[in-house]
Formats: C-alpha cells, structure tokens, sequence
C-alpha cells in the first residue's frame, strides 16, 4: 500500500510544467521521507515491540496443553468437571471470579484439594479495558485475597472478564507480578452448542502448548469432556496446568500471544 501511494507521488510529479521542476523535485523528497517514515521496518518494528499482549499459547517442542474453565456464575457442574478431570488424572486451571467464591467457597476449596490451580479471574468480572491502574490493582487483589483465604495459595494467573484488554491492562497486570492468559482454542461451549461439536473444535485446532477455553457451568461440557481428554491421552500428549505449561526463565511473547524462550 505504502508502495503504490508513492508510485501515485511521482506520476503526478511527471505532469508538473518545468518552470516548476524545483518545486516538483522538494515535493518528491518530501513524500521520500514520508514514505520512509510510515514504511521503515525499523518504525513498525518499535511500534510492534511496544504492544502488551496476554499469553495465548506456548512454544513447546513436547505434546503439552492445558485445559482451562471460567467460573463466573453458575455452579451448576464443578463437582462433575471435578470427578471427570480426576478419572483420567488430569489437572486443570479454573479462572474464579471473586463473587463467585463468595457463593461456592467449598467448591473452591474442592477444587484445590483436588489438585487444580485456582487461578483469578477478576472480583466482579468487570469491563477492566474501562479502569483506571489503581481500580485494576484493587479489582485483582480483592479477589487474590478471597481465593487465597479459601486454599491458601494466592493466584500467580489472571484472565481478563470478556477476553478484554488493552496494552494499559497488560501493563498494570505485569505490574504486579502476575501474567495475564488468554487461550488460542476457544470450545465455545459457551454458546451451548452440542458436545459434538465441543469436541470437533478442540480437537481440531488444539496443538502443543495450547490452551484451551471452557467454562464450568456449560450445559454440554461434561459430556464432551471425557472424549476430548481420552484424544489428548492417545495421542501423546501430556495435560497440565498452565503454570505448568508456562516456559521458565526468560522469554518473550511473539504478535500473536505465543510465548518463546529468549533468544
């Protein structure tokens, strides 16, 4: 695009009388240089860099995913998602809203006694792209503070409500010491559609070092859930949770939310 705005430039330079050639020559550097400007991969390069972005997926060279649950609302069936998961011996990571703690602490506590991270997920579910540094801060450690007085570990994940964020959100959150992960295969079992079709997505787009979206209170997700652990299973790979998943030690985050080892 960049190119042909310039080919456009100097067409219309060609056209110019003569007695305007000094101009003319003044006009073409001048759109050089903005050219250049808005085109060098060094300025698109330092804009990219600044950009904040969550952990979508993880570069991995072994077979590892993670499965991932929202808990906001309803509880309609944590303790069956908790016994599937604990038939085949896998443990998940279930972002909690801190609401949703204050109504269902035992089932927090279930789920840590069972092994699974319990992970934050805001206090309120809450537009965070709207809050100021301070008011996400507050947000976030009002619900550490319920999750980690319920299991007495404080969370070291957060997911955004809605998916939601901005480079002022990533920010704030890094911040804090605390990283931000978002999911690069989404069940939609949200929408309550079919478990079939639960099982057809995840199956089909998962990869090494995904993570994977479901939520706990989706009708269809427990009868989807034991098939799509037993593919996983058969085919080599190994489910962890996400901090597990995560890469230790130095590493950077791509544009499209992948975490790699520094290079």
């Amino acid at each position: 695009m960049c190119r042909f705005a310039f080919k456009r430039v100097l067409d219309k330079g060609r056209l110019l009388p003569s007695r305007s050639a000094l101009a003319a020559a003044g006009g073409l550097m001048a759109a050089a240089l903005i050219f250049w400007a808005v085109c060098s991969p060094a300025i698109v390069g330092a804009s990219a860099a600044v950009r904040q972005l969550p952990i979508y997926c993880v570069e991995r060279d072994n077979r590892m995913v993670s499965l991932t649950f929202d808990a906001a609302w309803g509880n309609e069936d944590t303790g069956l998602l908790i016994e599937i998961l604990g038939r085949y011996n896998v443990k998940a990571t279930f972002f909690v809203v801190g609401g949703w703690v204050d109504k269902y602490p035992e089932s927090v506590r279930q789920l840590h006694e069972a092994g699974h991270e319990v992970m934050n997920h805001s206090n309120d579910h809450a537009h965070f792209t709207k809050l100021g540094a301070e008011a996400i801060k507050a947000n976030i450690n009002a619900c550490s503070d319920k999750i980690e007085a319920a299991t007495g570990v404080r969370p070291t994940l957060f997911r955004c409500p809605y998916g939601e964020y901005d480079d002022h959100v990533i920010s704030t959150i890094n911040s804090m010491g605390i990283k931000t992960i978002q999911w690069d295969v989404d069940s939609l079992d949200w929408k309550n559609i079919s478990a079939n079709e639960i099982i057809r997505r995840v199956t089909s787009k998962a990869a090494p070092g995904s993570i994977v979206l479901f939520h706990n209170a989706a009708p269809n997700t427990p009868e989807a859930l034991p098939t799509i652990i037993e593919y996983f299973l058969q085919e080599g790979y190994e489910i962890a949770p996400v901090s597990e998943l995560l890469l230790k030690g130095e590493y950077t985050i791509d544009h499209t939310g992948r975490q790699l080892p520094k290079r």
